[in-house]
């Protein structure tokens, strides 16, 4: 092949490269464009809805969820909220923070907390910022309490031969430890404040459930109940679904024919996930140049909690 058709080809070869990447940057721009004017949040809607969230699995310090339900309250579309929630638990923190900004919208609009499998522990502390609480009749909830684990690891070291010495400013620092059994005085102090948290729990439910601190007592050993039980010990208010949901909306004003949207984290509406542009390049010939990591190393969870916990633990053995 002579040097002018091996230019040619070369010549030719970075045409189809820009218009390959052209072509790319134009889906994302008619993506981008979709996602402006169909795909938003509900907000930007002007239609009248009620507004549902989900929360599921392991409740954490979520600002993402915080500034949804923020937008939620300030938004002229939204005219009620539906707290979906199928959780163990979680931070006693991470409930703290997502109870009082449900109350916020609940200034605002009327709010159903909307007890699915399992609302246990900081999930149940989650439901009682709703106005009113609904649930299936084997529905799990309750489990009201808060708990503090950490490892013991000091036998295994032991085992290994390996020794950890410790030169700390004062007894009460880094206690307790996973290297050695903790002093008493250690235990006083992490009962103490797992006894603060536990009695502003209660009060908590008292408060929300109408319910004598005395009452509230008897129930806040961490027993867990079905739907059932609950609205024999009043808390929960309701049995049933989505019908007795619109009902109680229908109790406090709303239209009948109000529709319910979703309101979900941007990552999971969004088209400009990760996934989509991969499968896009993909198609044309593009993914070997983008720099991501593999999908299962992005879609790996946070595991970490962030302070007590207050969560219903099956156990595992």
């Amino acid at each position: 092949m002579d040097q002018m058709a091996i230019a040619d080809r070369r010549q030719l070869r970075r045409k189809l490269t820009f218009w390959r990447v052209a072509a790319v940057l134009l889906a994302v721009a008619a993506l981008f464009a979709l996602y402006r004017f169909t795909l938003a949040a509900p907000e930007s809607s002007a239609r009248p809805h009620i507004a549902k969230i989900e929360i599921s699995g392991l409740i954490q310090d979520d600002t993402e969820l915080l500034e949804r339900l923020q937008k939620i309250a300030d938004s002229t579309s939204a005219q009620g909220l539906i707290v979906s929630i199928s959780s163990p638990g979680g931070t006693t923190y991470g409930g703290e923070r997502i109870f009082k900004a449900i109350r916020a919208v609940s200034e605002k609009k009327p709010v159903v907390s909307d007890v699915r499998t399992l609302a246990a522990s900081a999930g149940y502390m989650i439901a009682t910022a709703g106005d009113t609480i609904i649930a299936g009749d084997t529905s799990i909830t309750g489990s009201i309490g808060v708990i503090f684990q950490y490892p013991q690891v000091g036998p295994l070291l032991d085992k290994l031969g390996v020794s950890l010495q410790e030169i700390k400013s004062s007894p009460m620092k880094a206690e307790p430890s996973p290297f050695h059994e903790p002093p008493e005085e250690s235990k006083v102090m992490i009962r103490n404040m797992i006894m603060d948290s536990y009695n502003w729990f209660v009060d908590l439910v008292a408060d929300r459930r109408k319910l004598p601190r005395e009452e509230v007592l008897k129930l806040a050993d961490g027993s867990i109940f079905t739907g059932r039980q609950a609205i024999a010990v009043k808390l929960i208010d309701t049995l049933g679904g989505e019908k007795e949901i619109k009902s109680y909306f229908e109790s406090r004003g709303l239209p009948k024919d109000l529709p319910i949207v979703e309101w979900t984290a941007p990552s999971k509406r969004s088209p400009f996930s990760i996934f989509s542009i991969a499968g896009l390049a993909k198609m044309l010939g593009l993914d070997a140049f983008l720099p991501i990591a593999a999908p299962s190393q992005l879609s790996t969870d946070k595991l970490f909690l962030d302070g007590l916990v207050s969560v219903w633990q099956v156990d595992g053995r």
